[in-house]
């Protein structure tokens, strides 16, 4: 990572540890912090719309033969609205995941939606410009913003992995509501991306849930 990156990863780190002590042992047995994130966004895109609902290995099988329509190189949006539609469900995807897969091309192929700019653009901003997309819903925004943008105040309270880390790290009886889930999180702030890749965490390496 760069000076500045792991600098601002120490002190997202030392905030949040201050800041909730439940979440400083949770950094604690998870470790090092390490939010990889993606350079194309119209892949990261097109990927989030195929995995949409399907389990890992069902979007495997579409998202794999998606590709290979287009050889080794993804795909730009104007190749995606020169493929016929009858090539595109013969790889798998529904007619509603083609239709949305489509929309986001048009719209990056016409300057509609300017992705490259994304990463000047506030938060709410870049969901409200995602969520005009056929398909995209805000938590898939939200997943646009930290695992591309690298955001690190994005705290996704529509996503039950992370609620149900809060659950469990926090002793809850019950699932907590999105605004339980949002009072819980506001000492995060302005870190709130990074204190839910750690407890997303939590759930894989401590609990074996989700």
């Amino acid at each position: 990572m760069p000076d500045t990156a792991a600098a601002q990863r120490k002190a997202a780190i030392a905030h949040l540890s201050k800041a909730d002590r439940r979440l400083a042992t949770v950094i604690g047995r998870v470790g090092t912090w390490s939010i990889k994130t993606r350079s194309d966004p119209f892949h990261s895109l097109v990927e989030a719309i195929i995995y949409q609902q399907l389990a890992g290995k069902a979007a495997d099988a579409i998202f794999g033969p998606f590709w290979k329509i287009y050889g080794k190189e993804f795909p730009l949006p104007s190749k995606v609205l020169d493929t016929e539609e009858a090539l595109l469900r013969a790889a798998g995807l529904s007619g509603r995941k083609v239709e949305y897969i489509r929309d986001l091309a048009a719209r990056v192929a016409d300057g509609r939606l300017d992705l490259q700019s994304l990463s000047e653009i506030p938060d709410e901003k870049v969901i409200e410009l995602l969520t005009e997309v056929k398909g995209i819903g805000r938590w898939t925004a939200e997943m646009f913003l930290i695992f591309n943008l690298g955001r690190l105040d994005v705290l996704p309270v529509g996503d039950l992995g992370l609620r149900k880390a809060i659950q469990v790290n926090y002793e809850l009886d019950l699932l907590p509501t999105p605004a339980v889930a949002r009072e819980i999180a506001a000492p995060w702030k302005p870190y709130s991306t990074v204190a839910t890749w750690y407890l997303w965490k939590s759930l894989e390496k401590f609990k074996g849930i989700g």
